[in-house]
């Protein structure tokens, strides 16, 4: 149970001091972002994915542990604990194993078993175990008594307590796992009456699979389907191999105590082994499924964060409607809300007339760059109004279409509360579709991530182990992009490396009291910010125009003075360094190794001299969609369509094209080569063309392909 270290090594294929060294690392309250970005020399640059796969497995092995020593105890107390179990319990190196050797010291319920030991039977069930006696009733009329009426009595009562021992031994356990993990069916059954209320999953109302090519999105579907009481489900394998591979184990003779044995085989794995073999496999199942439906959560919500900002830019932002019209507000290039009113530009000829003069107000007033409509419902509509307003006027802002998935739940969530507390949830709504236009990852970290619109039945995962992997993403990406301390809100801070809420509202705090921060070691003097939260954070947050230009950089605080010794030795200065492409080329890095940092610290920091502070993402770009096509009743087989991607799941990924419906292309269809794994090829907001291939009305599905597409 010790050395943790050499066991996760081997596991990840590390080596042991990387391990040694990260856990020790994590143990001084260094964060994932921190440790990949800042300590590389001492992990032997492993990236984040490395450093929490090493976290995760450290937890697993705790666990155990924990486990382990409730479970001696627990035997212990009992006053059953010999040496040899106590060395096997301790050599388990999984809690199913741990499980298995302590399933007989197990507190029970009553069970069929414990009523027959109760009754005397107990000797009887081991006379049968030994499969020596013929004449097993005579041997079972010995045992009459009060509680024991008759022979069968007696011999039914022997046969539960050796179906019990069957049930707890730990190699037909091991049988029966493997048995289930190489050849078990997943088989489904519509019940009664619910054919027509769970038409959704019809493609399970009569369904099995082998479950070694069962897809964790089907299982997740399967699951989800059966706890709505749609159908059932069922996971075996064959019956007859399960009871001949246990019948190997016990059945040692040729007689009648024999004959008992094997009843009583058959009867453990009908009404013991194979339910808890099944509730294990469901289990394990179920964790499976969970953990890829999160890592494709994960990588699309990451991409999503990661989309290309527009930029500061003046913006004018629609969140449109038919009957309560079109809340509309104007937003200066920093996202600051300037003015909102509401245009009906629906509701008729002269409701619309008046829509486009306010329109035109507006944009002329604080001359507007940018238009976002969001693209819920009314949204193509607004498009065409806001395309004929432009073809009157002298503006040449661009039109975008914004998804606006979450936008609603930001509007009514605290964080929009303390934002824009004067304002109702309309306006904060249509605040969020602007600025997520500006800036992606500034303002979709106000929103819960299972409501932007990514990801597959993230509502029937284990929603810890979702969050926590959703955050440690938000986490990352924030901590990548880097965050400029006098711009950002609370909520952006919360998420920088070696912060959280309370350290990001004292910045906030002391901003409002102090003015802009003017260095990264002004920040020492915010209420709270000792020098761990200093040495966490200060790499990740930027300082525009300070006046250590490093301070809008990526280089850690704590690595100046190599910055300095190199400006030095090329008889400059940093300013001039920074600026200077030419000279960072006559940098030899070698010359600056020491016993703090090494070669890989030292490219990082070579590198970002070159691009202090520039932005990681990548470029905004432009798609315009199809103005022909303003519904699902436009479309029809064999067109070809610009499109942007929306979402990606196990099974296909989800186009915008430019209409309230998105349209699937499924796996087979995105590629003109075989596609396993839809990530692969794809990714959230790519840009892609496709062809329309089937066009359902009634059911609002699209499906769409990638493939054959010049």
């Amino acid at each position: 149970m010790n050395n943790y270290n050499q066991k996760i090594a081997n596991l990840l294929g590390l080596n042991e001091k990387q391990v040694e060294n990260t856990l020790a690392l994590m143990e001084q309250g260094a964060t994932i972002p921190f440790i990949s970005r800042y300590r590389k020399e001492a992990t032997g640059s492993l990236d984040e994915v490395q450093i929490a796969q090493i976290k995760a497995e450290h937890n697993k092995l705790k666990e155990i542990e924990s486990r382990c020593k409730a479970i001696l105890k627990s035997i212990d107390s009992q006053g059953k604990l010999t040496d040899e179990l106590k060395t096997k319990i301790e050599k388990a190196d999984s809690l199913t194993e741990l499980e298995d050797l302590y399933l007989p010291y197990k507190k029970k319920r009553k069970t069929r078993a414990s009523k027959a030991r109760e009754a005397g039977l107990e000797p009887l069930a081991l006379k049968l175990i030994l499969q020596k006696d013929n004449d097993i009733d005579s041997l079972a009329e010995s045992f009459l008594n009060e509680s024991v009426e008759n022979i069968e009595s007696a011999l039914k009562g022997a046969r539960d307590i050796i179906a019990e021992q069957v049930n707890e031994d730990v190699q037909a356990r091991n049988r029966i796992r493997n048995l289930f993990g190489r050849k078990a069916i997943i088989t489904t059954k519509v019940l009664k009456d619910k054919d027509s209320i769970g038409i959704k999953y019809k493609d399970y109302f009569d369904f099995d699979e082998p479950l070694t090519k069962a897809p964790s999105h089907r299982v997740l579907a399967i699951f989800r389907a059966e706890n709505e009481k749609v159908i059932k489900v069922d996971i075996s394998a064959d019956k007859e191999d399960a009871i001949y591979s246990l019948n190997k184990i016990f059945v040692r003779n040729n007689n009648d105590s024999s004959k008992q044995v094997e009843l009583a085989v058959a009867d453990a794995y009908k009404r013991l082994l194979k339910p808890s073999i099944e509730n294990e496999v469901r289990k394990e199942l179920k964790e499976k499924a969970d953990l890829e439906a999160i890592s494709v959560f994960t990588k699309n919500l990451r991409q999503l964060l990661l989309s290309p900002p527009l930029g500061q830019k003046r913006v004018l932002a629609l969140d449109p409607g038919f009957r309560t019209g079109c809340k509309t507000v104007c937003m200066d290039a920093q996202g600051n809300l300037k003015h909102n009113t509401t245009i009906f530009p629906h509701s008729g000829s002269g409701a619309e007339l008046e829509a486009v003069k306010t329109i035109s107000e507006l944009v002329e007033k604080y001359k507007i760059e940018i238009i976002a409509i969001g693209n819920g419902t009314a949204s193509k509509e607004t498009e065409r109004f806001v395309k004929k307003f432009k073809k009157f006027s002298k503006s040449d802002a661009k039109i975008f279409i914004v998804d606006e998935s979450g936008a609603s739940i930001y509007s009514a969530s605290k964080v929009a509360r303390e934002e824009f507390p004067e304002h109702d949830v309309t306006v904060r709504g249509a605040v969020s579709i602007g600025r997520r236009l500006l800036d992606p990852l500034a303002e979709l970290v106000k929103i819960d991530p299972k409501s932007i619109g990514v990801g597959q039945y993230q509502h029937d995962v284990d929603q810890a182990m979702l969050k926590n992997s959703l955050d440690n993403v938000v986490e990352s990406c924030v901590n990548v992009v880097g965050v400029e301390v006098n711009t950002a809100s609370k909520h952006l801070l919360t998420y920088v490396s070696g912060l959280g809420p309370r350290l990001a509202q004292n910045i906030v705090n002391y901003r409002s009291e102090n003015g802009a921060f003017k260095s990264r070691k002004e920040l020492t003097k915010v209420k709270a910010m000792g020098k761990k939260s200093f040495e966490q954070s200060a790499g990740f947050l930027r300082i525009q125009n300070a006046v250590n230009p490093l301070d809008n950089s990526a280089v850690h605080p704590e690595a100046y003075y190599i910055v300095e010794k190199m400006a030095k030795n090329l008889k400059t200065d940093v300013s001039t360094l920074i600026n200077d492409k030419e000279l960072q080329k006559n940098i030899k890095i070698n010359n600056y190794v020491d016993d703090k940092v090494g070669e890989a610290t030292l490219k990082d920091i070579v590198g970002e001299l070159s691009k202090p502070g520039r932005d990681p993402r990548q470029k905004f770009k432009i798609l315009e969609f199809d103005e022909t096509i303003g519904s699902i009743s436009d479309l029809s087989e064999g067109m070809i369509l610009p499109g942007i991607i929306t979402n990606v799941t196990n099974f296909g990924a989800f186009v915008d094209i430019g209409i309230k419906t998105n349209g699937l292309v499924h796996v087979s269809q995105l590629a003109n080569k075989y596609v396993s794994n839809p990530a692969d090829v794809v990714s959230v907001q790519q840009h892609v063309t496709v062809k329309v291939q089937k066009v359902d009305i009634e059911r609002k599905r699209i499906q769409l392909t990638m493939k054959g597409i010049k």
